[in-house]
């Protein structure tokens, strides 16, 4: 028995790095996991590489006919029961780099996508009379103000800020919303990205020695995803080795 039977979670942005741990995890303790990713190949494929009656279709958080079709086809007697909001994109960009086109799409996808999601699903969740489970993926950058991605930290702190005022908003429905914010992940786009040169210096900043790896988020999205997180809405769970102490 696992501490998810029985439920349905919808993963945005799973098709790879923390989106797919998270899925495979959630699948593991026994959700019914649907994939949504803009990458409708790579999220079929990582579909079926984790198996587990996983599924996946394309979306476009930044889309609001996408999300809805997302969210419905990711429920269970008229809501689903999971939402965890992982897409994102993760920029490079220095300041004077940054136009309006560059901050219009971040904020589009990082932070409207995520209102997107959880005003379909928050609708039907209490529609349904459905104590449903939100986690919204945030970032550490946030609170370290990390040079070289102003729109990103910008829409990550609007993450935070929103969560908790949905979590203040829907608290009475009995539906949980937190924000999980992790530290630098090695994941695939990490890796693939200038980010991969900053592990030296971050884990100077740790408390604990090492590279953040995806399942290490997963597990604590799990945990938010289920009854254990019970009594526990409007926070903000920082995942990253003790970078942020607070």
């Amino acid at each position: 028995m696992g501490k998810l039977d029985g439920r349905t979670a919808i993963v945005t942005g799973a098709a790879q790095g923390i989106g797919f741990a998270i899925a495979k995890r959630l699948a593991e303790d026994g959700a019914l996991v649907l994939i949504g990713d803009k990458n409708e190949a790579g999220a079929k494929e990582a579909a079926e590489k984790i198996g587990l009656g996983v599924t996946a279709m394309k979306c476009d958080i930044s889309d609001q006919v996408e999300v809805s079709a997302l969210i419905e086809a990711g429920a269970r007697d008229g809501a689903p029961d999971i939402l965890v909001n992982n897409a994102a994109i993760v920029p490079f960009s220095p300041w004077d780099e940054i136009d309006l086109d560059h901050w219009q799409t971040i904020i589009g996808t990082n932070l409207t996508g995520v209102f997107l999601t959880c005003r379909k699903a928050t609708d039907m969740m209490r529609a349904a009379d459905r104590k449903g489970k939100i986690v919204n993926i945030a970032s550490n950058t946030f609170f370290a103000g990390t040079p070289n991605m102003a729109a990103y930290v910008a829409s990550k702190g609007g993450v935070i800020g929103f969560s908790r005022a949905l979590a203040t908003e829907v608290g009475k429905y009995g539906i949980c919303v937190n924000a999980l914010s992790p530290g630098l992940i090695e994941s695939e786009g990490v890796k693939n990205s200038p980010h991969d040169e900053s592990f030296g210096f971050v884990e100077m900043l740790q408390a604990m020695p090492g590279k953040g790896q995806p399942e290490q988020i997963a597990g604590v999205a799990s945990f938010l995803a289920s009854d254990d997180a019970g009594w526990m809405t409007g926070q903000t769970v920082n995942v990253d080795a003790g970078m942020v102490r607070w």
